[in-house]
């Protein structure tokens, strides 16, 4: 029985940390146990941990006062394993490392380009030399898309022997089982619908002034919080877009917004590969992406299939012109899955539990 520990930044509702606690409780119960590490446990994905799982809430909001109840917490669990996720917090694990009892088996999952990553700290130079040191220490670094994965090996050699391809997880039966009946907006327009945390990377802000642009009777629901909500909540009301955009805010559980969509849009400034994006595939509807989204380009290619599933275009006048193209097509369940089977949570789980017997 392996000991293991999944250590997250927060429940404030990131992709990160779903996919985490999706993979914990979908773990082979004869031959793993798990428990969870949050810094903090406050956001509404604490209602998604799995039931009977033990989790320490270190109660800390940022990481620079976490690092001694973090190490305090992963000495009282003695585990076998730590799996973490998110570039700050995986650097802080291995940077830990050598004073975990029993030297556990780390490792650490990159969730988006880790060149953005390391642009987003205080002191991108010392994050891009602490990644260059502290990534290659690892037992295996989990990595969500290709383009991910080769841009770890390229900019901050991490050797390829430790990178594994591994898929987000998703639960299919399940989410398209919580899908109906769809939920659309009423009217004669095209329907979109856009998921994830309200922050600058995720794009809203541009998604919204493409809305200015697009017929009046076309219709954007936007799934999520964050602190950028008051800023975009300003636009919306400067463009005088109050009856064509919604900020529904976070919802546990979008999937029947997804269905009743002609279209999930995807227009990150920078991702790994956006979980809410296979998530509507899955409930069938088609994704147009910016080329920016990281992996979305990829869901197909390794199948050898064409499909129009996905849509990745330019920003700008070329992704304005393919959100026009969207033809209005009301449905009251969801439309056949678009999703590849790789993606499916048994085939990624057991990817995941091969990569941790080592």
């Amino acid at each position: 029985m392996h000991r293991i520990v999944f250590v997250l930044p927060s429940f404030a509702g990131g992709g990160a940390e779903r996919v985490m606690l999706t993979l914990a409780g979908a773990l082979d119960a004869a031959r793993f146990a798990p428990c969870l590490i949050v810094l903090d446990g406050r956001g509404p994905l604490a209602a998604l941990v799995p039931r009977g799982m033990a989790v320490r809430d270190l109660g800390r909001a940022r990481l620079r006062s976490a690092v001694g109840p973090l190490l305090g917490a992963v000495r009282a669990e003695k585990p076998d394993i730590v799996v973490a996720t998110l570039g700050y917090l995986n650097l802080a694990i291995l940077a830990l490392r050598p004073a975990f009892p029993g030297r556990p088996r780390i490792f650490v999952r990159e969730a988006n380009m880790p060149e953005r990553s390391v642009a987003a700290f205080a002191l991108p130079a010392l994050g891009r030399l602490a990644y260059r040191m502290l990534y290659p220490r690892a037992d295996g670094v989990l990595c969500n898309a290709r383009a991910v994965a080769d841009a770890l090996e390229r900019g901050f050699f991490v050797p390829r022997r430790l990178i594994h391809l591994l898929d987000n997880p998703i639960d299919e039966d399940g989410l398209r089982g919580h899908a109906a009946p769809a939920v659309r907006v009423p009217g004669p327009g095209a329907r979109f619908v856009a998921a994830g945390r309200l922050t600058h990377q995720k794009g809203f802000d541009r998604l919204i002034d493409v809305m200015a642009t697009m017929p009046e009777e076309c219709h954007l629901t936007i799934l999520g919080d964050g602190p950028e909500r008051g800023a975009l909540e300003a636009q919306i009301a400067r463009l005088n877009l109050a009856s064509r955009v919604r900020l529904a805010g976070f919802v546990s559980e979008p999937w029947a917004h997804f269905a009743g969509a002609d279209a999930f849009l995807l227009p990150s400034r920078w991702e790994g590969m956006a979980n809410a994006a296979l998530e509507a595939l899955a409930c069938g509807t088609r994704v147009i992406a910016a080329p920016e989204a990281g992996g979305i380009a990829e869901i197909f290619v390794a199948d050898g299939i064409a499909s129009s599933a996905t849509i990745v275009v330019p920003w700008g006048a070329e992704f304005a012109a393919a959100m026009r193209a969207v033809a209005p097509e009301p449905c009251t369940t969801p439309r056949a899955s678009l999703l590849p089977a790789r993606f499916s949570l048994g085939q990624v789980v057991r990817r995941f539990e091969s990569v941790l017997d080592g």
